[in-house]
């Protein structure tokens, strides 16, 4: 390909998963490394937790019925955790109380990418949930965001409360699902090169070269 040209990422996540908070981390690493090659990041949607309700359900609710127990999840929110601290993040696992459904996350980010910075309204709402353990199913919290990611904050509470994109987020992610994204993060390189799970700024570096090589 062109040396002109961008790498294209596609990255397929959701905000409330702890290994997609890390992966975009990871992710920035990774083009760290390679500051001379131009790409153009797209964040797709994905559901975690297509299960859920629109409202979202208790966290404790959440945890007994994905893990079996709140005690269950607990080694493996404290394994988390400290990766995420390894990589500057913050995961207050106690101070989350709501699971939402992100269906009206991913609408936002869809509206910052159109009109804003999608990469910087995405890490405002994985920031607010997984550091600040707010509610990410309260309507004013998304509004909130969406002014701190420089969106008209009336317009979006007006579109919150409609259909706007609802079916445009709802098919991408099914979209995914169907050719075979079963665990996020998930990158696509071009098109062409697919790499699974929150692996390290290395991995990355070199799948954007392999990208560029194939192209």
């Amino acid at each position: 390909m062109s040396t002109n040209e961008p790498v294209v990422i596609d990255v397929v996540s959701d905000v409330v998963c702890p290994w997609c908070y890390i992966g975009k981390r990871r992710l920035e690493r990774a083009l760290a490394l390679r500051p001379d090659v131009p790409v153009e990041v797209r964040w797709r949607p994905f559901f975690l937790n297509p299960w859920l309700p629109r409202e979202g359900i208790s966290r404790a609710d959440y945890l007994e019925t994905k893990f079996g127990s709140i005690d269950a999840y607990k080694p493996m929110a404290k394994r988390v955790a400290a990766i995420a601290a390894a990589e500057g993040l913050f995961y207050e696992v106690g101070s989350i109380a709501w699971q939402p459904n992100t269906l009206d996350c991913h609408r936002l980010i869809l509206w910052a990418h159109q009109r804003g910075d999608a990469a910087k309204m995405k890490q405002r709402l994985m920031d607010l949930y997984f550091a600040e353990g707010a509610n990410l199913s309260d309507r004013e919290v998304l509004v909130a965001a969406a002014r701190a990611g420089g969106l008209d904050p009336e317009e979006v509470r007006r579109d919150l409360a409609g259909d706007r994109d609802v079916e445009t987020v709802t098919q991408q992610a099914e979209r995914a699902s169907a050719a075979g994204v079963n665990g996020v993060p998930f990158y696509i390189f071009n098109n062409r090169i697919g790499v699974s799970g929150a692996q390290p700024p290395e991995v990355l570096a070199e799948a954007m070269d392999r990208a560029r090589e194939v192209a």
